[in-house]
């Protein structure tokens, strides 16, 4: 599932392509994909608009309209855009939207394909989009992401570590991969509850967080089968990763191996011998 560095490097792509092109045409191949609106509305929503921005909110890609309304993108889990020279609207396997853009350094058509059928496409007015916003938690690469902040949202917890770094409404973005990444790079066992770090544990959770974000926007994410950018190309982060996906291959730090267990029931990942 696309996490923060994923949906950045797409929205990143998006804005390069699209700001500033007007929807001419729109198509809905799959009527769910922008439930609960109607195909119909959807179409009159985007229509003839001007896509002044892209960027991205958490796990979302959020378009910014020239009416103040906003184009957002949930990619759930096989969720992907490509951005092609302008051609027909046509029907094509897993495809769930097209858009015809047209601009002055030239148009093209933008589309929305989803293997699983999971991701979801809106249009919100101001109203929506402020709604949506305030569900979403503290985005880990802003200056409003502190230790002191990162303590406050941990404080209190007993809840499995790597579980609340999981949620949306704390720390917005962050999902299983980089969660587990992070806990690594901290040396903090994932199982730990959340409540029972000191401030020294706090200080390397908040400076492995955002360096494992930022390591893995700069390498474009990670790629493991359906992720890809708008033109096509993987994330190398891949490369990277020290404990997920990698049970019973040894640990870089210590040469321990890797363990796997489940919390809530999604897979954690974390060297026994050097996370505490």
């Amino acid at each position: 599932m696309p996490e923060l560095p994923e949906a950045e490097t797409i929205a990143r792509g998006l804005h390069a392509a699209i700001a500033g092109q007007r929807v001419q045409r729109v198509r809905v191949h799959r009527e769910e994909v922008v439930e609960p609106m109607t195909p119909a509305a959807f179409r009159r929503a985007l229509t003839g608009r001007r896509v002044q921005s892209v960027s991205r909110r958490a796990k979302w890609i959020v378009a910014s309209l020239d009416d103040g309304a906003r184009w957002v993108t949930q990619l759930r889990m096989t969720g992907r855009f490509t951005w092609n020279p302008p051609s027909a609207l046509r029907t094509e396997p897993h495809l769930s939207i097209s858009l015809l853009l047209d601009g002055t350094q030239g148009g093209g058509v933008l589309r929305f394909y989803d293997i699983r059928r999971f991701g979801r496409v809106w249009v919100l007015d101001p109203a929506g989009w402020s709604a949506l916003d305030a569900r979403l938690g503290i985005e880990p690469l802003s200056r409003e992401f502190s230790r002191r902040s990162l303590a406050g949202l941990l404080d209190g917890s007993r809840a499995p570590l790597r579980n609340v770094l999981l949620d949306q409404k704390r720390v917005a973005g962050l999902g299983n991969v980089y969660a587990n990444e992070a806990c690594y790079l901290a040396q903090l066992d994932p199982r730990r509850l959340a409540q029972d770090l000191d401030e020294s544990e706090i200080e390397r959770l908040h400076r492995a967080i955002k360096t494992v974000l930022r390591s893995a926007v700069e390498r474009r994410g990670t790629s493991f089968s359906d992720y890809r950018d708008i033109l096509g190309g993987e994330g190398e982060f891949q490369n990277d990763l020290e404990v997920y996906g990698r049970s019973g291959e040894p640990c870089r730090r210590c040469g321990g191996a890797i363990a796997r267990i489940v919390l809530a029931g999604r897979s954690a990942f974390f060297c026994p011998g050097c996370q505490h």
